[in-house]
Parts: C-alpha cells; structure tokens; sequence
C-alpha cells in the first residue's frame, strides 16, 4: 500500500496540473481572441478601395475582415491582398510586417490577422487597398490593437507540459511498483506441530505385579479381622482364597 501511495499522489498532481494547464490555455486563447483583441479600433478601409485613418504610435494590427453564409470550419480561404500606407504632413511611412494569424468566427462574420503595422509617430495615414476578392461578402481591411497579454498563453502551455510530463512520470512510477518484488510469505504446514525442544522421555507407568495385589488384599483383610468385622474363621478362609489354595 505504502508503495502504491506515492504514484497515486503525483498522478493526482499531474491530472490538476493538466486541467489548469488545458484550461487556462483555452480561456486566455479566447480572451486573447474575443476580449483583448480590439481588431476593428481605428476603422476600417474596404478591398479594394481607400480611405485615411488616426493612427496611434505603436503597433497597429491589420485583419482581413468578411462576412460568411456559413460556418467556416477553420478552413477559411484567405485571398491575395494588397495595400498601400502613406502618412499626410510628411509622417513616416509605416513598417508593414505579413503574418498569418489564427482564423476568427463570431456568427456569421470572420477575420484573420494578415499585417501589423509599426507606426513612428500619431497622425493621419491614407490607406489604399486591393486584392481579388470576388466572391467575399463585404471585404475589408481592419484596423486594431491587441491588448492582450502575451504571457498567458505561454505560461498555461507551460503548465499543460509539465502535466503531460509528471503524468507520464507518475503512470511509469506506479508501474514500477507494482513489479517491486513483495516479501516472502512463511509456508503455512498442515502437519502437526513438532516440539520445539529435545523429545523428552517416555514416560514409565508403574503396573503392580500379581505378589503386590495379593499382599494388599491380605492386609486389608488382617485389617477388618483385628477391628472385629471378620470372625477368625472368616479370615483364613479369605486367606486362602487369596492365596489360592
């Protein structure tokens, strides 16, 4: 039991690490998507076309936003795209970096992020966009922030490994002991006990012989003669009866 107790303990350990580890990690993915991330904050600009839009310094998330008349199953095609930033009163242009970020569907709208945009200083850019797009409800190009904090996912996916690993651990360890050899059991013998000690000596039991008998017999009949309760006659003839003669 004793053996068994210590496995049991960390399986139970690892299964909580792991639960908070997957759930955690589904939680602020979510959050990160359907809370922090404000895809749409400084507006949005439609495919193809152009418009201008207040930037703030910093970084500036760009999404492939559209409608969809059904669900997108996670396989939402994203098409070519094309855009153009330049800044009005001789702003910096931006720094467009393409990424390819995780697809997004509430309802019937969807996005995924394609650009962000390191913009130097606060101002007006003007945004020209294009693209084939033939066939998408109402596309455009979105213009956020993400606010959420970069270190949730990474710490509860940290966790869930650690769970993994200390569950692995555990089913290896309770494996282990119970192939750890037990203690021998005594045999337990049907046969009689045996004396512990040396087998001590018969016992010899004292048989009166024929003589002995005889003596008795004659002394208790001298007996009852000297108290009165055998006549003398009654004596010998018992005395020869005894004798045998």
């Amino acid at each position: 039991m004793k053996r068994r107790l210590g496995p049991k303990i960390a399986a139970i350990v690892a299964v909580c690490t792991l639960v908070v580890g997957g759930g955690g990690l589904i939680v602020s993915l979510l959050l990160g998507a359907l809370v922090f991330d404000d895809f749409d904050a400084y507006g949005e600009v439609p495919v193809p076309g152009s418009g201008s839009l207040h930037l703030p310094a910093g970084e500036v998330t760009i999404n492939f936003h559209t409608a969809v008349t059904g669900s997108s199953g996670g396989g939402f095609p994203v098409p070519p795209l094309r855009i153009n930033m330049a800044g009005r009163d001789s702003l910096p242009d931006p720094v467009l970096t393409e990424v390819m970020g995780s697809v997004t569907s509430v309802n019937n709208d969807v996005r995924v992020r394609v650009w962000t945009a390191q913009i130097a200083e606060d101002g007006v850019y003007d945004i020209k966009t294009g693209g084939e797009v033939n066939g998408y409800i109402n596309p455009q190009l979105a213009f956020g922030r993400d606010s959420s904090p970069g270190w949730m996912p990474w710490v509860f996916g940290a966790l869930l490994a650690a769970g993994i690993v200390e569950l692995a651990a555990a089913v290896l360890w309770m494996v282990r002991a119970g192939q750890a050899p037990q203690p021998a059991r005594a045999p337990i013998s049907l046969d009689e006990p045996s004396w512990p000690g040396p087998i001590p000596p018969p016992v010899n039991t004292y048989q009166p012989s024929d003589h002995g008998v005889r003596m008795e017999e004659l002394k208790t009949l001298a007996a009852l003669r000297d108290s009165g309760a055998l006549t003398e006659a009654e004596f010998q003839a018992e005395k020869r009866r005894v004798l045998g003669s």
